[in-house]
This record gives C-alpha cells, sequence and structure tokens, in this order.
C-alpha cells in the first residue's frame, strides 16, 4: 500500500472515531459539513479527503485539532495530562515516570516476540 492511500486511511479512521465518540451519525456529521453522507463514508474508508475548507469546519464542528485529524497528535491530551498530574507530589509523579518506562520496555520487547 502506498504511503498516501495508508495516510488517508489513517485520517479516515480518526475522523470516524471523532464522529462516533460525539454520537453523531454519518448524516448529521455530513450535513454540518456541507457534503453527503455517501460521500462522509467514502472518507472515512480512506478513499478521498477532505477539502481544506472541509476539514477545518470538521474541526471547529468537533473542537478537534487538525493535527490530530491529519497526524493523529492529541493536543488535548497534552491539557488533560497536565490537569491530572496537578493532583499528584513530584515523588508520585516521578514514581509513576518509573513505572511507564517499565511498561514502555516490557510493550517493545513482547513486540520483538511477535
Amino acid at each position: 500500500m502506498n504511503d498516501g492511500l495508508r495516510l488517508k486511511r489513517e485520517i479516515g479512521r480518526r475522523i470516524q472515531s471523532v464522529r462516533r465518540e460525539m454520537n453523531l451519525t454519518k448524516e448529521n456529521l455530513a450535513r454540518k459539513i456541507g457534503i453527503t453522507p455517501q460521500y462522509l463514508g467514502i472518507i472515512e474508508k480512506g478513499e478521498s479527503a477532505l477539502s481544506y475548507e472541509k476539514l477545518k469546519k470538521l474541526c471547529d464542528i468537533t473542537e478537534t485539532s487538525a493535527d490530530y485529524i491529519l497526524f493523529g497528535k492529541d493536543v488535548k491530551i497534552e491539557k488533560k495530562t497536565e490537569q491530572l498530574l496537578e493532583e499528584f507530589s513530584y515523588d508520585e509523579i516521578q514514581n509513576a515516570c518509573e513505572v511507564i518506562k517499565q511498561i514502555a520496555v516490557f510493550i517493545k520487547k513482547d513486540k520483538k516476540h511477535q
């Protein structure tokens, strides 16, 4: 599969995920963006892409960043993480980081053996 097609499929999956998280039907979201539900289905399958104008509308409607839709980078997660970490002391955060490092090493080793 070429990189362009793979990228369109990843973008389509993220759009579908955002739509489902908001409990929107294809019909509802398509109407709000200004496209047909059939075309939204084609986009979610990765067979086509939104214009820049429609992408901006999608981001505005769903309050999702274009970084997330296009590249999978969720800027909201950084803000959520900051808010969660405010509840913990420096030592608790350090201990949690060590645990996360151990989990990451375990996951990498496990992937190599698959």
